[in-house]
């Protein structure tokens, strides 16, 4: 067995003991659609939105959730806990290397968010009735565009904070306009042009609106994949210089 690998299995191990991090990646997105859809208005036709309910637009948005919970709690916490506790230090000195840990890391999150949001579209579907995506192809381009995406700014925020709590506060100090961005607390449909203009040139505003667009079975636009690319490139770029394993 290879030293990546291995890594990769044992953290996979860990992964599944943390019922914290399972349940937050995994039921929470789930159950925050499943709250949504008990409210009577939001599973109401609404002539304003296009003869749509506002629970068919929360779907994407709360796949996001499951993404942006792995990428900004999670996977920081995770690796700012082992630098803390000087284990990344010590792998040097075996045959698996700190960007072992790094890449397995990303793997597991990105796994787990993907799951998550497969078990959300799967309730969204079989609870209230919501469509699935009408363009698979693109949604999961979009997907995975927003992934990487949120990886990237989990790896910034990994670079930035030299402790477990340095992480967790920056990571809540993004996750709440994430989560704003994502459409969680209010539509973005229902927000004023301006407003939404400026939310579709962040990460999670246009990952959003572009797996809104392939679920009503659109291609997405390009200027949303290419900010999601963008952010992508520029947020490696950053979480490389200022990276360290000790």
């Amino acid at each position: 067995m290879s030293a990546s690998t291995a890594v990769l299995k044992a953290e996979t191990k860990l992964f599944a003991r943390e019922p914290g991090s399972l349940f937050w990646v995994l039921a929470f997105p789930s159950l925050l659609l499943l709250g949504f859809g008990l409210i009577p208005k939001y599973r109401q036709i609404d002539p304003g939105l296009g003869g749509n309910r506002i629970i068919d637009f929360y779907v994407p948005s709360v796949v996001l959730v499951a993404l942006i919970t792995a990428s900004l709690l999670s996977m920081p916490g995770a690796l700012t806990t082992y630098r803390e506790r000087g284990i990344l230090r010590r792998m040097r000195t075996t045959p698996a290397r700190p960007s072992h840990l790094l890449v397995a890391q990303m793997v597991l999150h990105a796994a787990a968010a993907v799951l998550g949001a497969v078990l959300a579209i799967a309730l969204g579907r079989l609870v209230w009735g919501v469509a699935l995506p009408e363009q698979m192809l693109a949604y999961g381009v979009s997907l995975l565009l927003a992934t990487l995406a949120g990886l990237a700014m989990g790896a910034v925020i990994t670079a930035l904070a030299r402790t477990a709590k340095a992480a967790q506060a920056i990571g809540l100090a993004v996750f709440f306009p994430s989560m704003f961005a994502a459409g969680i607390y209010v539509p973005t449909q229902v927000l004023p042009d301006t407003v939404r203009q400026v939310i579709e040139l962040i990460p999670f505003g246009a990952a959003a609106q572009a797996l809104n667009q392939a679920a009503n079975g659109s291609w997405p636009t390009w200027t949303h994949l290419t900010v999601l690319a963008l952010w992508t490139v520029g947020l490696m770029a950053i979480a490389a210089r200022w990276f360290r394993w000790e």
